[in-house]
C-alpha cells in the first residue's frame, strides 16, 4: 500500500499535465507601474523643490511674489526699450537733441560736484545750506538712458525737463549759501563796527583789465564756475568775519550763573558813601573761581595795581584792552598769547575791594569802555553763529 501511494504521487509530479500553472506579470502592468512610480517620484522631487513658494503661497504671500515676477519683467521691458532707443538716436533731429541732453547732464554733474565742495565748507563754518536732492548723482546717470514713450519716441523732453529742475535745485543751493553767508557777514560786521573794531575783510583782486574778447569755450560752464567762486568768496568773507569775533573782547570772563554786583559808570562808593565812578563790571563769585580772557589777545601785564589789588590785562588784536582785577591768583604769564577762554587767573578780594568778587574793564587808550556793550554784543553774535 505504501509503495502504491508513494508510486502514485511520484507519476504525478512527473506528469506535466497536472503541474499547477505558475503566473507572471505582464510586460504591458510592468511599464504601467513602473511609469507611476517614476511621476510619483517626479512630483515628489517638484513638491520638495517648490515648497518655499508654495509654502509662501499659503501664507498669503501670492501679491509679494506676483509683484516680484512683475519687477523684473518691467526691468526687462525697459532693457529692450533701451536698445530701442539707440536705433532712434541714429535718425532726424532726436540725434541732435541727445547730443543737447548728453552737454547738459555733463554741466550738471560739475555743478553738483561743486556744490557739494561749498556745502561742506559751509557746514565747517555752521552755515546750512538747503536741502540737496539725495538722488541727484543717481538721477543724472539714469537720464542718460532715455525710454520711448507709448508712440515709439524718446521722451526727451521729459528728461531735459527733469535735468533742469535738478541744475536749479544745486542753483539754489548755492545762492541760499551765498545769502546766508553775506547776511552774517553784514551783521558781524555792523555788531564790531558799534563797537569801534574794524573787521579786516578780504577783497575782491582789483587792477583787472584788457581788451573785451568773446568767451572761449562751454559758456554755462564757465558762468557756473563763476558763481562757484563767488559763493566760495562770500564764505571766505565770513570766515574772516567769523575769526575777528575771536580776537574782539565780547566773551564772558567767567562761566557760570554769576550775580552783576555792579555796573559801569557813577555809583556810590562802598567805601566812602559819596558819588565815584565805576570803570567795569563787577561779578560776584566765590574766591579762586576760574577767570578767561575774553578774547584772542597777549597777556601784557600781570601784577599788582593801586587800587586793583592782583591784576592781568590782555591786548586784543584790535587794540582793545581788558583788565581782570581783584585776583587772588595768577593762571597766566606776561607775553602769553591766549585764546578766547583760556584760563589766566582766580577770581579773588585784593586791593579796593569789599569780598570776593571779578572787576572786569574793557579799555581804549586811556579811555575804560562799558563793558555791557561788548558782552551784549557777544551773546547776539554767539546766537547768530
Amino acid at each position: 500500500m505504501h509503495k502504491l501511494a508513494s508510486f502514485g504521487r511520484t507519476d504525478r509530479s512527473r506528469n506535466p499535465a497536472t503541474r499547477p500553472a505558475r503566473h507572471g506579470i505582464h510586460p504591458a502592468l510592468f511599464y504601467v507601474m513602473f511609469t507611476l512610480l517614476l511621476g510619483g517620484n517626479g512630483l515628489l522631487g517638484t513638491a520638495f523643490l517648490l515648497s518655499p513658494d508654495i509654502a509662501r503661497l499659503l501664507n498669503q504671500q501670492t501679491e509679494q511674489v506676483v509683484q516680484a515676477y512683475e519687477d523684473r519683467i518691467t526691468q526687462l521691458r525697459v532693457e529692450v526699450d533701451r536698445l530701442h532707443s539707440r536705433s532712434y538716436a541714429q535718425t532726424g533731429d532726436i540725434n541732435l537733441q541727445l547730443q543737447e541732453l548728453a552737454q547738459q547732464q555733463d554741466v550738471l554733474l560739475e555743478q553738483h560736484q561743486l556744490v557739494r565742495v561749498l556745502v561742506d565748507k559751509a557746514g565747517e563754518l555752521g552755515i546750512k545750506a538747503a536741502a540737496l536732492s539725495q538722488s541727484t548723482e543717481s538721477s543724472a546717470a539714469l537720464a542718460y538712458a532715455v525710454a520711448p514713450t507709448a508712440s515709439g519716441n524718446p521722451d526727451i523732453d521729459a528728461t531735459a525737463a527733469a535735468v533742469s529742475q535738478m541744475m536749479d535745485e544745486t542753483q539754489f543751493a548755492m545762492t541760499s549759501i551765498a545769502e546766508t553767508a553775506v547776511a552774517r557777514t553784514d551783521s558781524i560786521v555792523a555788531e564790531l563796527s558799534g563797537l569801534g573794531i574794524v573787521v579786516d575783510l578780504p577783497t575782491a583782486e582789483s587792477g583787472m583789465g584788457g581788451p573785451l574778447l568773446a568767451p572761449i569755450g562751454d559758456s554755462d560752464s564757465s558762468l557756473m564756475v563763476d558763481d562757484a567762486n563767488a559763493v566760495m568768496e562770500a564764505l571766505l568773507r565770513y570766515k574772516a568775519a567769523r575769526d575777528s569775533i575771536e580776537g574782539a573782547p565780547v566773551h564772558m570772563p567767567i562761566a557760570g550763573d554769576f550775580r552783576r554786583s555792579s555796573g559801569f559808570g557813577n555809583r556810590t562808593d562802598p567805601f566812602t558813601g559819596g558819588r565815584a565812578f565805576h570803570s567795569g563790571l563787577d561779578f560776584a563769585a566765590a574766591s579762586g573761581t576760574s577767570v578767561f580772557s575774553a578774547g584772542r589777545g597777549i597777556v601784557t601785564f600781570v601784577g599788582t595795581s593801586s587800587g586793583y589789588g592782583k591784576m592781568v590785562e590782555v591786548t586784543h588784536d584790535d587794540g582793545l584792552v581788558t583788565r581782570y582785577a581783584h585776583l587772588s591768583g595768577f593762571l597766566s604769564e606776561q607775553g602769553q598769547r591766549v585764546n578766547t577762554g583760556t584760563p589766566i587767573a582766580k577770581v579773588g578780594s585784593t586791593g579796593r575791594s569789599t569780598g570776593p568778587h571779578l572787576h572786569f574793564e574793557v579799555r581804549k587808550g586811556d579811555n575804560a569802555i562799558n563793558p555791557k556793550a561788548f558782552l551784549d554784543a557777544g551773546r547776539r553774535l554767539q546766537a547768530l553763529i
